[in-house]
C-alpha cells in the first residue's frame, strides 16, 4: 500500500523540477502503455511534491492545438505521480471522444498537466474566470471544465456555468434553478513547449 501524504490547507506550488519530471514521466508512461509494455516504475528518489495526495488531469494535444484526450480525477488517495501515470495513460487510450493515440502518432502530441486543489462549494457570484475549474453537478450527471478553458474561450462565469452544465448533459441553464450543486477548484497547469 503507498502512504499519501495528507494534502495541505494552501497547495505549495510544485518546483520547475518536479514539473518538468512530471511531463516527462506521463511521455515515458504513455510510451510503455502504447507499446504493451506494462506499467512503469519510476526512479528513486522523487521529486519533492510530487508524493502528495492530489488530483490531476492529464491533457493531449495536437502539435496544430486541437483536443487528442483529455482525463482526470479528483481523488486524493494517491500520490500525484501515480495519479498522472493513470490519466496520462486514459488519456491516450480512453478517452471516449477519441480513437487511442497510437505510438507513432504520441510524438506529434503535447502533454498537458493539471494539477488540482481540491473542489469546494462556490457561490455563482464567486467564481473567478481564469482562476477557478468547475465541476458540476445534479443526480448522475457531473461536468468538469479546468480553469484555462474559460480563458481560452473568453467566457464570463456565466457562460462558463452554461458551458460546464452542457458538458454534465444538463440545460446551459440548469445552474440557475438551485437544483444543480456547484464546486470550483483551481489548477495548477504546466505543460510541454509545442
Amino acid at each position: 500500500m503507498v502512504e499519501v501524504s495528507p494534502q495541505p490547507e494552501a497547495q505549495s506550488a510544485l518546483s520547475q523540477a518536479a514539473r518538468t519530471w512530471l511531463l516527462a514521466w506521463a511521455r515515458t508512461t504513455m510510451a510503455a502503455a502504447l507499446a504493451e509494455q506494462g506499467d512503469c516504475e519510476p526512479a528513486m528518489p522523487l521529486p519533492e511534491g510530487v508524493e502528495v495526495g492530489r488530483g490531476c488531469f492529464v491533457t493531449l494535444h495536437t502539435r496544430k492545438g486541437s483536443l487528442r484526450g483529455c482525463i482526470g480525477t479528483f481523488s486524493e488517495r494517491e500520490p500525484l505521480w501515480m495519479a498522472v501515470r493513470e490519466m496520462a495513460i486514459a488519456a491516450a487510450t480512453r478517452d471516449p471522444r477519441f480513437r487511442p493515440v497510437t505510438p507513432d502518432e504520441l510524438s506529434q502530441c503535447v502533454v498537458e498537466i493539471s494539477a488540482l486543489t481540491q473542489a469546494q462549494p462556490i457561490t455563482p457570484e464567486a467564481i473567478v474566470v481564469g482562476t477557478h475549474g468547475l465541476l458540476v453537478g445534479r443526480g448522475a450527471r457531473r461536468g468538469v471544465l479546468l480553469p484555462q478553458v474559460a480563458s481560452e474561450h473568453g467566457w464570463d462565469a456565466e457562460t462558463f456555468l452554461d458551458q460546464t452544465c452542457l458538458k454534465a448533459g444538463l440545460p446551459p441553464a440548469a445552474w440557475r434553478d438551485g437544483s444543480v450543486t456547484i464546486e470550483a477548484f483551481s489548477a495548477e497547469v504546466f505543460g510541454e513547449a509545442c
